[in-house]
């Protein structure tokens, strides 16, 4: 189960971290991706710092448990948010940000069971 937690959290940190990068760069896919669902451009930031503190605390979660399952669950909301964010204008195009709900949901589900199982 160990190595299946720590493979899951470094591939998710790894991806929010790159979502973070993308973010602040205002790469063409996160701004796309704002003006679809209608999120201010001046939100971009702050979603890219969302994206890094949940990086950060997966990573800081391998020796603090308690902060492994807080940015796993942190970043697994994000991402349910994100959903319902292009459920609200009818934008059905779900697969990446269905993708990164699932990786989050199975980082959580592996932190969950590492630290409490």
């Amino acid at each position: 189960m160990f190595a299946a937690y720590v493979v899951c959290t470094l591939l998710t940190a790894t991806a929010a971290f790159v979502g973070c990068w993308m973010n602040y760069a205002r790469h063409p896919i996160p701004v796309a991706a704002a003006k679809v669902v209608q999120v201010p451009q001046s939100w971009i930031p702050v979603m890219g710092t969302l994206l890094g503190a949940g990086a950060l605390g997966l990573l800081a979660g391998l020796t603090v448990p308690v902060l492994g399952i807080a940015a796993s669950t942190c970043l697994v909301l994000y991402f349910l948010g994100a959903v319902i964010a292009h459920l609200r204008v009818r934008d059905y195009a779900l697969g990446p940000v269905s993708a990164f709900l699932t990786l989050t949901v199975v980082t959580l589900a592996a932190t969950l069971a590492y630290r409490l199982g």
